[in-house]
């Protein structure tokens, strides 16, 4: 069986995301041209928009006409650093051309030799203006240096998501003391501004000090000119990966294939260069490999002869052969597909890539991102990117069938975020806003007016809204509350109105309960709207198709959109990939590991659900091991309530861990 599709958009190909104006500057660095005066700039843009050429564009503005006398630009890894060599910019309109001297390039050429003293000769030398190195010798530099070296000077770093709010966090600290302690002027850039563990990137306070520019997916893929479709799939799998890599490898598309880690569960235990033999194995017949490039040579059963680059190499010198021979192709012929453990994920640019196989559940949303990103770039000839996840079905024999069922809603977490990000945003507006003419009125179709929806009262309420409503529900999908209510029967009211607002609270602790309610309207609004189809019906009516209903998403209103499961989505994927007897597994370890019951569920259940259920049942009360998972939490509702008002009689405190 073929992987089956959770997510599949079609673009417009409007071009406009490629087009450039009259100084050569694309949609995107157009936008982060206009905030060039910021000293903090946050950059949220997709792989392939023109990140790198926007740093270069703000840099040479900064250094021409604010004072700023030099550029460091740091990348992950010297592959990515290839982005920021010498690039002609006078010949499209601009006033100044990149460049970097090879010295300081320390991510180009064949010297490794102190680096850490070439950094620091730079800051050194007057006639020099810019410098690109890796996060890690910028670490290692800012051990040996004085922060006030660094006034009057712009520190890009790409790939910002590998900061972290964490003490432990060498970027991190690094922000923090140019922040604290210099004027340095700081560029910020990521594909994917969440990270997988949990910790933000920036504190809220370091945060609040950036001016976010955010250019989303949408608008990038929207504006390409051949790239028409984006498609999700997910394939689940009994037993080892390898017996269903041939189910999903469609061999006539270009394709990445990411294998899993030695470590991880999906792993064979046969060792990774023995996975990659069997890979090849089944794509066909190796013929030779041409040693000057590692190409591999692989004649496929029906005669056809494919060029695989195996980019598991043992040796560190083949591993630069290979890479040297990737950044250097120029044809969509010089490879057919490339198979990959560790590296060919973020700042990789091969696009005339099709498709990304990844075997193994990811356990960072940022990662999907970013190997989601090697597929998605605009290409002639290509109009459909594909992106597949093969994942072991939980078996209900394993001994952890917990960790198992958790790997699957990971996945399914991971899809329903990139059918977030990927999707047209809307407007939700009041009728009073639409009245006054404010920007969005009827004649805007992606616009809805909501009844009983609170306007947005203060900056920071539409700051959020407008910038990062994409990183709040990666936030919100990754909480572990979230992703145990996702695909169990949980109430809607209980998710909507006690686990999110929680949520909000916690990333934004500043906000008044107001303000949380005017994110939490949004948040939920944006969510069920983009996660289900909009059908236009002849008489024009257009009405949003739920699971087992439908709603006229233009007679919109909070009461009705509070009492429908923002991640009902999840459950239907697992409905359609996953037979009757393991979705029982699956709700049966769900319902075992369910988070704990706060007071502010239980008041919420007893003052609504479960009156309800005690008037509908005739006065019975619910019953802790009703089959119903619904009941059973209405039962412990009724407990903690019962429980609270005994401690309470007895003039004793309340214990938040008792139940």
């Amino acid at each position: 069986m073929k992987a089956e599709n959770i997510v599949d958009i079609t673009y417009e190909q409007t071009g406009r995301s490629t087009n450039t104006n009259k100084l050569g500057m694309r949609e995107m660095q157009a936008k982060v041209y206009e905030c060039k005066d910021k000293q903090y700039l946050l950059i949220k843009a997709p792989p392939a928009s023109g990140k790198s050429r926007a740093m270069m564009f703000v840099a040479l503005y900064k250094m021409q006409y604010q004072g700023i006398q030099k550029a460091i630009v740091s990348v992950p890894e010297k592959t990515i650093g290839g982005s920021f060599k010498n690039t002609n910019l006078k010949e499209f309109g601009f006033f100044a051309d990149w460049t970097v001297a090879p010295y300081y390039n320390l991510c180009g050429g064949d010297d490794e030799s102190n680096k850490v003293g070439r950094f620091k000769e730079f800051l050194q030398d007057k006639a020099a203006k810019t410098l690109v190195c890796t996060h890690s010798t910028l670490r290692y530099a800012f051990k040996d240096l004085d922060d006030e070296c660094f006034n009057d000077t712009l520190i890009g770093i790409d790939e910002f998501h590998h900061t972290s709010a964490d003490a432990d966090s060498g970027l991190g600290d690094i922000v923090r003391r140019l922040m604290a302690n210099t004027n340095a002027h700081i560029l910020a850039m990521t594909g994917s501004y969440f990270r997988g563990d949990g910790v933000p990137v920036l504190r809220a306070e370091d945060e609040a000090r950036f001016h976010p520019v955010t250019y989303n997916y949408y608008q990038q893929l929207n504006g390409y000119q051949y790239l028409k479709n984006l498609v999700i799939g997910y394939k689940f799998y009994q037993g080892n990966y390898l017996d269903a890599v041939s189910e999903v490898l469609d061999t006539t598309k270009k394709t990445i294939i990411h294998i899993p880690s030695v470590n991880s569960r999906a792993a064979t235990g046969l060792g990774k260069h023995t996975e990659v033999d069997e890979i090849m194995q089944k794509i066909g017949t190796v013929r030779y490999t041409d040693y000057n490039t590692t190409i591999k040579y692989v004649v496929t059963p029906d005669g056809r002869e494919l060029k695989i680059a195996n980019l598991v190499e043992e040796t560190a010198s083949e591993r630069e052969t290979l890479q040297r021979y990737l950044r250097n192709i120029k044809k969509k012929e010089d490879v057919d597909i490339i198979i990959a453990l560790g590296t060919a994920k973020e700042g990789f640019d091969w696009k005339w890539c099709e498709h990304c196989l990844t075997i193994g559940v990811r356990g960072s949303l940022t990662e999907i991102v970013q190997i989601i990103g090697r597929c998605t770039r605009d290409c002639e000839g290509k109009e459909t990117a594909q992106f597949t996840n093969l994942i072991a079905m939980p078996n209900a024999k394993q001994d952890d069938v917990t960790v198992a069922v958790n790997d699957l809603l990971k996945a399914i977490t991971a899809s329903l975020l990139m059918e977030q990000v990927m999707a047209p945003s809307w407007k939700f507006k009041t009728a009073k806003e639409v009245k006054e003419g404010a920007e969005g009125g009827d004649g805007d179709k992606r616009t809805l007016i909501v009844e009983g929806l609170k306007p947005l009262s203060s900056e920071k309420t539409k700051i959020i809204v407008a910038e990062q409503l994409d990183d709040l529900k990666a936030t919100i999908l990754q909480d572990d509350m979230i992703v145990k209510a996702m695909a169990s029967d949980t109430y809607a009211e209980t998710i909507n109105k006690v686990l999110i607002p929680k949520i909000i609270k916690e990333k934004y602790p500043d906000l008044t309960t107001d303000e949380v309610e005017e994110v939490r309207q949004r948040t939920i609004l944006d969510t069920i709207v983009k996660g289900n189809n909009v059908e236009v019906q002849p008489d024009g009516q257009r009405l949003l198709r739920l699971t087992n209903k439908f709603i006229n998403i233009d007679k919109l209103s909070i009461n009705i959109i509070d009492t429908i499961n923002p991640f009902q989505r999840a459950y239907e994927i697992l409905s359609k990939q996953v037979n009757a007897g393991m979705l029982k597994v699956i709700q049966d370890t769900i319902a075992e590991q369910k988070y704990d019951m706060s007071l502010e569920e239980a008041i919420f259940l007893f003052k609504g659900p479960l009156k309800q259920y005690i008037v509908a049942n005739n006065g019975q009360l619910p019953d802790i091991n009703h089959p119903n998972l619904k009941v059973q939490r209405l039962a412990q509702a009724y407990l903690k309530i019962k429980n609270q008002k005994i401690r309470k009689e007895m003039g004793l405190e309340y214990d938040p861990k008792s139940n």
